[in-house]
């Protein structure tokens, strides 16, 4: 009998333990680890692993059924922006986060007294026209003088503070002096974000519309969902409670 049974007469051919006969061996009948039981888990077999069907299958860190970072949480069910509803479906602040019509009545009466500082020099001028004016009514050409300089002062330090305060200031930040003492913030309602320097003066002038009639517009706000005057509605603006952080 040779060493691997090769001889057809020798009783040991095909039966004799060798690494191609009958015998199992690491590639034969016998399971191994690459074997042939079909069921059992194993390395590379029907178990499971990292990226089959846990992986991508049933409950898979990135697929399947299981919603992870990224899927049906991240970027599926849930809008971005969740507070505020989103900024694909507008800034839509909730009810509460809306600036109340008493805050935003004081505001303006800031600003206003702010911008009352720059007719002070107008009112000197006039006092000193006045106290230059004899009997008859005459006033000398020096206090006319005096008093149309400070009388340009005023109108140019008036127009500056309302230029720098309620247009570049609140259109930049979305507080203006006294919004910002009041802790009220003026943002568009689309992107949450100050409108700018321009919008704010265009707003400004659309509230004259709330002027008309008898001032309904200013008082709009008191019943309004948003709290919104004519020119908030026409600009697509809103004032919000948000403290000015720092």
């Amino acid at each position: 009998m040779s060493q691997y049974g090769n001889d057809p007469q020798d009783p040991g051919y095909g039966k004799s333990g060798d690494p191609y006969g009958q015998q199992q061996g690491g590639y034969g009948q016998q399971p191994g680890q690459y074997g042939q039981q079909p069921g059992q888990p194993g390395q590379y077999g029907q178990q499971p692993d990292q990226y089959g069907q846990q992986g991508y299958g049933q409950q898979g860190a990135y697929g399947g059924q299981q919603p992870d970072q990224y899927g049906q949480q991240g970027y599926g069910q849930q809008p971005y922006g969740g507070g505020y509803g989103g900024y694909g479906q507008g800034y839509g602040a909730p009810q509460g986060a809306y600036a109340h019509w008493g805050k935003r009545v004081g505001a303006y009466l800031i600003d206003s007294l702010l911008i009352f500082l720059g007719y002070i020099p107008i009112l000197i001028g006039a006092a000193i026209a006045g106290a230059s004016t004899d009997a008859q009514g005459n006033v000398s050409g020096g206090a006319v003088a005096v008093g149309l300089i400070l009388y340009l002062v005023g109108l140019v330090a008036m127009l500056g503070i309302f230029i720098w305060n309620t247009c570049l200031k609140q259109g930049k930040t979305g507080y203006s002096v006294g919004k910002g003492v009041l802790g009220i913030k003026l943002v568009s309602e689309q992107t949450g974000q100050p409108i700018g320097g321009g919008m704010a003066f265009v707003r400004q002038l659309a509230h004259i519309l709330d002027s008309l009639p008898c001032y309904l517009g200013f008082l709009w706000p008191l019943w309004d969902q948003k709290r919104q005057t004519f020119a908030d509605k026409i600009l697509s603006t809103v004032v919000l409670d948000q403290p000015k952080q720092g």
